[in-house]
Order: structure tokens, then C-alpha cells, then sequence
């Protein structure tokens, strides 16, 4: 077993997170140390991490390279000496990984899609208020404008109920979010206006 397998085995995101310093809350959530981040915006899953505000996503060995600006190699020998791993010692069986329950593991998968989407119109809602904010009391009121001052605190607050709410309550949320294609219906709309804002930026670099 190479050093990268034993160390991705045996020390999970979170417990590394918390080791070097950054405050994870309940929700396994932290501020993301990869970009100014005014709310924990980075989802700490067992094996992986993914901030919603920067897109920065990567194993147990990422992270720590990241934050001490590492390479791999380098990375994973600093989390073996911190953590007491012998490279030369087989793990203990009760070292190893628990399989995760298969819909466990597909709720949390959901969950995160979910967060995701809401993050990702967050932004946009919040990006629209101040680019298409009338500048004098006369001029028409853009929908884009219209629809970010309705919509901001609203969104705004699913997003925290689902960083903020225990299991029970986040099936549930989940569920609702999910009904009659609510996050599939805005998921499909984000992606097609990035491609409009894509494909506007080649033409005007054209």
C-alpha cells in the first residue's frame, strides 16, 4: 500500500481540517482559507472537500498542499508524521475505512448538490443587484435588479437552513428543494445563462 493510499485511509477531511487550525462547525462546514470567505462556504465530507464560493475541491493530501503550499508527495508525508502513520507498518483493521451506507451516501451527495445551486444563485442574485441597480429614481427597473431584491433573502435563507439544520430537518429540506424539479429547473438555468455570459465574452474578445 503507497503512502498516498494509507494516509487518504486513515485520516479523514475534517480531522485534518480541525488539526491545522481552521474552526469546523457542526454541519462540518468551515471558512474556506482559499479565498475571502465571509460565511463557512466549505463542505467537509469524510474523503473529499468542496468550497461553494471558490470551487476549490480535492482529497485529504489537496487540502493540506494548499494550505502549507506543498507538493503531493510532500503533502502526504507532513499528515503521516503528523498523525503517526509508519509507511512501513501495515494499518490497523480498525483503522480502516467504514464503507458508507449507500443511501447515506447518496443523500449527502444530493445535499451538496443542493447547497451548490443555492450558493451558485446566490451569487448571481447578488452579482444582479449591484450591476443592474437603477442609477437615478427615472430609469425602468430591470428585471434582473427586480428579481435579485425579491429573491436575495429568501435564497439566502434556504442556504443557511440547509448549513445550519440537523439530519432530520435536512431530509426534509432536501426533499422540498427537490420537488416538482425546483433545483433541477435552476441548476439547468444557471448553466444555460454562463453560457450566454460565455459565449458574449468571446464575441466581444472577437
Amino acid at each position: 500500500m503507497t503512502l498516498f493510499e494509507l494516509v487518504k485511509q486513515n485520516i479523514c477531511v475534517p480531522d485534518a481540517a480541525e488539526y491545522y487550525g481552521l474552526q469546523v462547525n457542526r454541519n462540518v462546514m468551515c471558512s474556506c482559507p482559499f479565498h475571502e470567505d465571509r460565511h463557512p462556504s466549505m463542505k467537509l465530507n469524510e474523503r473529499y472537500f468542496y468550497c461553494f464560493g471558490c470551487g476549490a475541491t480535492g482529497d485529504v493530501i489537496d487540502l493540506v498542499a494548499r494550505l502549507f503550499d506543498l507538493s503531493s508527495y510532500e503533502a502526504a508525508q507532513k499528515l503521516a508524521q503528523d498523525f503517526g502513520i509508519d509507511p512501513d507498518k501495515p494499518p490497523a483493521a480498525i483503522a480502516l475505512p467504514k464503507p458508507e451506507r449507500p443511501l447515506l451516501k447518496a443523500y449527502r451527495q444530493e445535499e451538496v448538490r443542493c447547497l451548490r445551486v443555492l450558493c451558485d444563485y446566490l451569487h448571481l442574485l447578488e452579482s444582479w443587484k449591484v450591476q443592474y441597480a437603477p442609477k437615478t429614481p427615472e430609469d425602468v427597473l430591470d428585471d434582473r435588479f427586480v428579481e435579485a431584491c425579491q429573491m436575495l433573502d429568501y435564497v439566502e435563507y434556504l442556504a443557511d437552513l440547509l448549513i445550519a439544520a440537523e439530519l432530520e430537518q435536512l431530509v426534509k429540506i432536501v426533499e422540498m428543494l427537490n420537488k416538482d424539479g425546483l433545483i433541477a429547473g435552476l441548476e439547468e438555468r444557471l448553466d444555460r445563462l454562463k453560457k450566454e455570459d460565455n459565449a458574449h465574452e468571446k464575441q466581444n474578445a472577437a
